[in-house]
């Protein structure tokens, strides 16, 4: 879809990420780190500095003693992060429980992986599970569950009550819990974020996958990490080496600044999004448009069911090519045949999205 908004000048509301700079002082720790003597392999599984900046900051939010030598590899983004997850976690004949709507690269990395996916669906509007369902999934027994939390493209929150819920049937079938929340610091009141690892009895059972990429505005910089148990890490290190070596060594060194943002950083970052947030629904407000509250991330899901128009994908090429706002399909991320919702984000500057609304409100 990006490759369809630059074809027809559209403003890209598909791909996620930000069209406003990174904060300043890490661009300029990264041209520094550029002059130091950082231009060869670090260790694999992460800088030190970094892993300990890092291990720093988690420890903080999560309010947990985290090692940065047992319980991290730094890798290629939070997408490398994923799959060594998986490949840490399952062998290949495994399943693995994902949630539908999920981000696409869940059910390909089980794939890849060498496992099946077990697909238990979220029900609109609140998109909350059936407990029954879910028991019915962990009866199969599978190796491991991913979370996306908050969620891409829901924008789901889920609750502690959920998580511990999910943890209990985890237990019970000795499942691993892969948590996906590079979301963690972008939610919106009330709903507040549960880290899965924090919780009791929960940690050695649990993979969480992190990255900076949405948290500091560097999704080019592909720095993510993976946070286990010693003994999982042991393994997911040798997964990762065989996978990427390692993430690139100046832009580990030039991260340890942002790592050490003080509170007022994230303070404002949740601030700065719930603004982005109001902003946008509130042309999909005035638009008269069916829509799903954000309740974390940076994505709303739209329902275009009024359109007449019985394949997303169609329906967002006309909207890129005759509207001028591209977004993405919505069956891209269900396993279920849903071809009535597509995907908006928002991490964009106040006049982007003002631009952007103003183009969808000719939908009327």
């Amino acid at each position: 879809m990006t490759r369809v908004a630059n074809r027809y000048g559209a403003i890209n509301l598909s791909q996620g990420f930000p069209d406003f700079d990174p904060p300043q002082e890490l661009v300029e720790a990264a041209a520094k780190a550029l002059h130091g003597e950082y231009h060869q392999y670090a260790i694999t599984w992460g800088q030190p500095e970094f892993r300990e900046a890092l291990a720093a900051k988690q420890s903080r939010f999560m309010g947990l003693p985290l090692d940065p030598d047992e319980h991290f590899v730094v890798t290629c983004g939070g997408t490398e992060a994923m799959l060594v997850a998986l490949m840490t976690a399952c062998n290949p004949g495994d399943s693995v429980i994902i949630f539908s709507p999920f981000y696409e690269n869940y059910g390909a990395d089980t794939i890849l992986a060498g496992a099946h996916p077990i697909y238990v669906p979220l029900r609109p509007p609140q998109f909350d599970f059936d407990p029954h369902e879910l028991r019915r999934a962990f009866a199969q027994k599978p190796k491991a569950i991913v979370i996306c939390n908050p969620s891409n493209p829901t924008g789901k929150v889920f609750t502690k009550e959920e998580l511990i819920f999910i943890g209990e049937l985890a237990a019970e079938a000795g499942t691993f819990i892969i948590t996906d929340e590079v979301y963690e610091h972008i939610v919106y009141p009330p709903h507040r974020h549960t880290y899965a690892a924090a919780l009791p009895g929960f940690f050695d059972r649990t993979l969480t996958v992190g990255s900076l990429s949405k948290t500091y505005a560097i999704t080019g910089w592909r720095l993510g990490f993976l946070l286990a148990a010693p003994e999982a890490i042991s393994a997911a290190r040798k997964v990762h080496d065989f996978l990427t070596v390692g993430a690139a060594h100046p832009l580990q060194k030039a991260a340890v600044t942002a790592l050490r943002f003080p509170q007022p950083y994230y303070d404002q970052l949740a601030r700065d999004y719930a603004a982005r947030r109001e902003l946008f629904t509130g042309y999909l407000r005035k638009a008269d448009l069916t829509f799903v509250e954000p309740q974390g991330a940076y994505y709303v899901l739209v329902d275009i069911s009024e359109f007449g128009h019985s394949d997303d994908t169609a329906f967002c090429h006309w909207l890129a090519k005759e509207i001028g706002v591209a977004a993405v399909p919505g069956s891209s991320f269900f396993a279920e045949p849903v071809n009535h919702l597509i995907r908006f984000h928002f991490a964009k500057r106040d006049d982007t999205l003002h631009e952007a609304g103003q183009r969808l409100l000719r939908l009327r």
